[in-house]
């Protein structure tokens, strides 16, 4: 019994290591969005608690992991995180671990990817259940849509699960996988995502998007771009409750001479079901569909000092011109482009863009492992900003990151003090996005790369050639 206690102890008080890194505090909001309790209660359900008293703990090796995530460049490698389990367990008294990496990589490949989904998803969740009623757009909950992809290691498990495109020959491209995301407005943390081949069927954006409409509550606003632009589309959402705002699909015609005027370019119009039944969607579900939907199209031009006005049809559920004027919706939509950003920020900054994993199954745990760590670095944010009073949005991702790293080992330690957790707060509320409207840059490059030619045949071949000369 005591030994069980025992490890109890030692479990919970490893995974408070995890908790505490990143800044949390008594007394702060968003204190509990990651709570040492709710860590070990989900790798316990999935069965992985291994190690406790070794040095390749489940909650040692998640610390680690999610710092890999965090950092970039030498600090990502698995060699920096084995060098930082070395000065925790000095700092603990215990006996380090040796150089060699290949004790950490077989313990993070033991990691539950189900329990790292599910760790992810409840803290998206928890994360917007604590949203201000300040960070609404006109007291509704707004989620963004959108898809990317992403590469990973060329390795035979990964070409078999994530092929490359049909249209590079085989051992020159890389392993790619297609992932929708659905992204808070509010927070700009992930409240959901799929992920799957790059081709095939059902594996498009439209299909990874109708296996997460859960992730949509009653009173949601959808945002998306012409992409999800589909009837279809628009009467599920509208079945959950949820208006939609989109732009307008480019194949769609449009002629504002019809239906209800309700001023310049803006009126009400239907759209009628398809008449054939989607391969994807079953007779039950296709009878339930509404025969006619009632949309609100309306034309917004987008203004920016040296560039060409763009003028778009933006299509919305949202049909009372009075309480959502012309100009509301365009802001609406507008907002959908802070989707690009924040899949940049996954890919970019926690270096998503490319995965050097050489399993599926270990490119899917660092998938989730990234995308907990940037949920995290978001709910920092949020607690930065709802203590002084901003947006959460105002504050820069990079910088939140960069901060919580100066502080990661001090936290991982025990020698972070709510004064000291505090400052950082405040520091973090000073690093805030410039707003820079009709702000443009040319796409061109000033540093030259390296000008080597493009891979043309697989490497095997490339060597048997220069062994011949």
């Amino acid at each position: 019994m005591r030994s069980i206690t025992n490890n109890a102890r030692t479990c919970n008080r490893g995974f408070k290591r995890i908790a505490e890194s990143f800044l949390a505090a008594d007394g702060l909001p968003f204190a509990d969005v990651l709570s040492a309790d709710r860590i070990e209660r989900i790798f316990a359900e999935h069965d992985n608690l291994f190690g406790m008293d070794a040095i390749y703990s489940t909650p040692r090796v998640l610390w680690a992991f999610l710092g890999q995530t965090l950092h970039d460049g030498k600090e990502a490698s698995c060699e920096s995180a084995v060098a930082q389990i070395a000065v925790c367990c000095s700092q603990e008294g215990r006996t380090p671990p040796t150089a060699d990496t290949g004790d950490y990589c077989r313990a993070r490949a033991k990691l539950s990817e189900s329990a790292l989904r599910q760790l992810f998803t409840q803290q998206a969740d928890e994360l917007q259940q604590q949203i201000d009623e300040s960070y609404l757009w006109k007291g509704r909950h707004a989620k963004l849509v959108d898809g990317f992809t992403f590469r990973m290691a060329d390795s035979v498990e990964n070409q078999a699960e994530y092929p490359h495109p049909k249209t590079q020959k085989r051992g020159v491209g890389f392993p790619i996988a297609r992932a929708c995301a659905v992204i808070s407005l509010a927070t700009a943390a992930v409240v959901n995502l799929t992920v799957g081949p790059y081709a095939g069927k059902e594996t498009s954006e439209l299909a990874l998007l109708r296996q997460m409409l859960d992730s949509f509550d009653e009173g949601d606003l959808f945002v998306a771009d012409r992409y999800f632009c589909s009837f279809m589309m628009i009467a599920l959402l509208l079945g959950r409750g949820v208006d939609t705002c989109a732009r307008m699909h480019q194949l769609r015609h449009v002629d504002f001479r019809r239906g209800k005027r309700l001023g310049r370019y803006d009126h009400l119009i239907e759209w009628s079901k398809p008449k054939q039944r989607p391969k994807w969607m079953n007779e039950s579900t296709y009878a339930s569909m509404p025969d006619v939907i009632t949309l609100r199209e309306t034309r917004i031009e987008l203004k920016r000092p040296g560039r060409k006005t763009q003028t778009m049809t933006v299509v919305t559920t949202l049909l009372d011109p009075v309480e959502y004027s012309k100009r509301d919706i365009a802001a609406l939509y507008g907002f959908r482009w802070n989707a690009e950003l924040d899949i940049r920020s996954i890919k970019q900054t926690l270096g998503l863009e490319f995965v050097n994993c050489k399993s599926p199954a270990m490119v899917r745990r660092h998938l989730w492992t990234t995308l907990l760590a940037y949920n995290l670095i978001r709910a920092i944010a949020a607690r930065a900003a709802k203590i002084h009073e901003l947006q959460p949005r105002e504050i820069s991702f990079t910088a939140v990151c960069q901060h919580v790293l100066s502080s990661w080992m001090l936290a991982a330690t025990g020698h972070c003090e709510t004064e000291t957790i505090r400052l950082l707060y405040k520091q973090i509320a000073t690093c805030r996005v410039g707003n820079r409207p009709g702000r443009i840059e040319p796409r061109v490059l000033k540093r030259r790369r390296h000008g080597y030619k493009l891979m043309q045949a697989p490497r095997a071949e490339l060597k048997a050639e220069l062994m011949k000369k």
